[in-house]
């Protein structure tokens, strides 16, 4: 009998105390199932009532068979209120012995795990003990220890574990639920190590497919590779890499887990067999990490293979990679296809739509996107709040807010961010502060980071310095590098060296990697005289060797993905857009343009700054775009990083002079250039 597990990972102490744990009163009241609405008979034959199904005109109430039936259905149907409240019902009957209900303890328990109520559950497991079926039924442990894990109560999912190892009733089912339970209570370590212990004790014969993917999921939460290669080893080994399943979770591990793409796609191209959520899992997996013009590129080899067929999320991952890369021709397209095969009332589909376009810088046809859609939810709503508020619409955001609430939605964490970010791009003080408040004292939601960066934000660009200051003092969370730097910001923009010095600090304690924080209090220790700080600065970022992350701008030009890094030379064209880059210049000088130099982060002498400053990869973008487009074509560029500030004059200028409308998203808002001006008015 092997029973040491528990007493090496949890710490029990044998089994009497689990035993003692769960001992029985003389009577066993189900006062949780008894509060519980129960079936009414006026209702049983209402076609919108899952009930209708349980309980119909033949239903025989002095049966067990026909309330298991019954209990069963609503279950199945995802009525669990229902099935516990109905078998409430039955246990008030006289017409059963305890020894008969039996049956019943699977689908209840499942219908408690689900809904998930802690107490129905664990009344349940109160029953199984008093009625033995514990000692000898491995499916009724595995239920238990699902129910324990979806109430969140990981350590007496752990001892219904315990107790099944003790009594000799495992089988894999029951190895699998708990892994899987320490999965979804975010504890992955403990589920790979459940999971290697399961394999050197059990042999590899007893390892199934459901038992692997279960280690994947851990492994996808550890931000390591080795793991995920050990369990690699192990599929291979077994003679599941043949398995689409297992192969599908794989390479959710390996990009997940250790952001591995390489392997991720070794793993793809190597499936013999692939199945719609194989493709639907690499292209997304691409998309949300940025690779735009590869996801869609897989989307384009998906739909020529011809074996599988596009779904819902086959279009929201492609209309995400879309979104990233403000590839507005791809988007329509996919809006197109999306209509014709019927998605287009697919709330996420639906949502992923609106979001792209706002993404793309079509906020119009975001909302028309939105007001076709017969369902909205909260997500569809905060896409639309979000996309106002990233074009600087912040009324246009605050109304559709307002509309969102009077739907009878209730705004979430993630609808506040959207709301606070529309409020601090438009520079609405009064509305950001009371919605602020608003969240907590209505809505009692937290404010997270996220809110205190786009408050901080929202206050310094206002000139509110030591009240954004204030404000961090005051926050119950520790503020991180987000917050640190809205206020950094905040302070170069109104030159207060004081603030920036705090700022900093906090900077360099918790990103100290970052090269810019450094490289801009060294710019304002020259902008006020300071030489010895700023060559402090200098000596400090050249002994770290810090590197900036590298920039790059993204253009979509007949469908096709074009993409410049600072001082490009690898695109096809590269030869061109200078020259035409050097023969802009001339034009620039003769209108006034006159190089920010200040925006240059690095130690080096003006004309050098000057070469840096032109070719920086926003700059690239936007004239290879008027080199391939027609006089009067809207250009439309998308930066991963926030544009500096010569770029942003440069690009005001090239407006007025060539009469072009340009659209540059960064990492922070949309900039919409028309004449020599920028709907940001120059602040962000």
């Amino acid at each position: 009998m092997k029973h040491s597990l528990g007493n090496r990972l949890i710490g029990t102490n044998g089994m009497k105390k689990v035993v003692n744990k769960f001992s029985l009163p003389p009577l066993l009241h189900f006062k949780h199932f008894s509060s519980l609405p129960l079936p009414k008979a006026q209702s049983l034959h209402s076609p919108t009532n899952s009930l209708s199904s349980a309980f119909s005109l033949t239903f025989d109430a002095t049966s067990l068979r026909s309330w298991l039936s019954a209990i069963t259905d609503l279950s199945d149907s995802g009525d669990h209120r229902g099935a516990l409240s109905a078998f409430s019902s039955l246990y008030r009957q006289p017409l059963h012995s305890l020894s008969s209900l039996n049956p019943f303890l699977l689908p209840l328990l499942r219908s408690a795990a689900l809904l998930p109520s802690l107490s129905s559950g664990r009344q349940l497991h109160l029953l199984s003990i008093r009625l033995g079926f514990v000692d000898h039924n491995p499916f009724l442990a595995s239920a238990l220890i699902h129910m324990y894990s979806r109430c969140l109560q990981i350590h007496d999912a752990r001892r219904a574990f315990d107790e099944a190892r003790f009594l000799n009733c495992l089988n894999p089912v029951v190895w699998t639920s708990m892994i899987s339970g320490y999965v979804q209570n975010k504890l992955p370590h403990f589920g790979i190590q459940l999971f290697k212990v399961f394999f050197s004790e059990e042999g590899k014969e007893t390892v199934d497919a459901v038992a692997v993917v279960s280690a994947l999921s851990a492994c996808s939460q550890v931000l390591e590779k080795n793991a995920t290669k050990w369990v690699h080893g192990l599929i291979v080994k077994v003679g599941l890499a043949g398995d689409v399943g297992v192969c599908n979770t794989l390479m959710n591990a390996y990009a997940k887990g250790s952001g591995d793409m390489e392997v991720t796609r070794k793993v793809f191209d190597e499936m013999l067999k692939k199945d719609v959520i194989s493709w639907n899992s690499i292209i997304a997996l691409y998309a949300q990490r940025g690779f735009s013009a590869v996801a869609l590129n897989l989307y384009s080899q998906m739909s020529s293979d011809g074996s599988v067929r596009s779904n819902g999320v086959t279009f929201s991952a492609v209309l995400v990679a879309c979104s990233h890369a403000g590839a507005l021709q791809s988007g329509k397209r996919t809006h197109n296809q999306v209509i014709r095969l019927g998605f287009e009332q697919n709330v996420y589909v639906g949502t992923s739509v609106v979001d792209m376009y706002c993404k793309c810088g079509r906020v119009e046809m975001a909302k028309k996107a939105f007001d076709r859609m017969k369902e909205r939810n909260i997500f569809t709503w905060s896409a639309l709040v979000a996309g106002y508020g990233i074009h600087g619409r912040g009324r246009e955001a605050l109304d559709a807010f307002d509309k969102m609430i009077s739907s009878g939605l209730k705004p979430n964490y993630i609808t506040f961010v959207s709301v606070l970010a529309a409020c601090n791009h438009a520079g609405l003080l009064k509305e950001g502060k009371y919605w602020f408040q608003a969240m907590k004292s209505d809505y009692a939601i937290e404010p997270g980071v996220e809110h205190y960066s786009c408050m901080i934000d929202l206050l310094g660009s206002g000139g509110y310095l030591d009240e954004a200051y204030g404000l961090i003092k005051d926050m119950k969370i520790q503020p991180d590098s987000m917050v640190w730097g809205s206020l950094l910001r905040a302070c170069k923009s109104h030159k207060n060296v004081e603030l920036v010095e705090i700022a900093s600090r906090n900077l360099f304690r918790l990103d100290p990697r970052n090269r810019g924080y450094y490289v801009l209090l060294s710019n304002m220790y020259v902008n006020t005289g300071r030489w010895k700080d700023a060559e402090k600065m200098q000596n400090l970022i050249n002994k770290r060797a810090m590197v900036k992350p590298p920039g790059y701008s993204m253009v979509e030009l007949k469908g096709v993905i074009h993409t410049f890094f600072v001082g490009d030379t690898r695109h096809p064209q590269h030869k061109q857009v200078y020259k035409y880059l050097n023969k802009l210049s001339i034009k620039m000088q003769e209108a006034g343009y006159v190089p920010d130099t200040g925006s240059v982060l690095h130690d080096v002498d003006e004309e050098e700054k000057r070469k840096l400053l032109w070719v920086h990869s926003e700059k690239l973008a936007v004239c290879f775009a008027i080199i391939n487009t027609v006089p009067g074509t809207m250009i439309h560029v998308i930066k991963n990083l926030r544009m500096c500030g010569d770029c942003h004059s440069v690009i005001k200028l090239i407006s007025k002079l060539l009469k072009r409308e340009i659209v540059v998203r960064d990492s922070h808002r949309f900039h919409q250039f028309k004449d020599g001006f920028c709907t940001c008015e120059d602040s962000w």
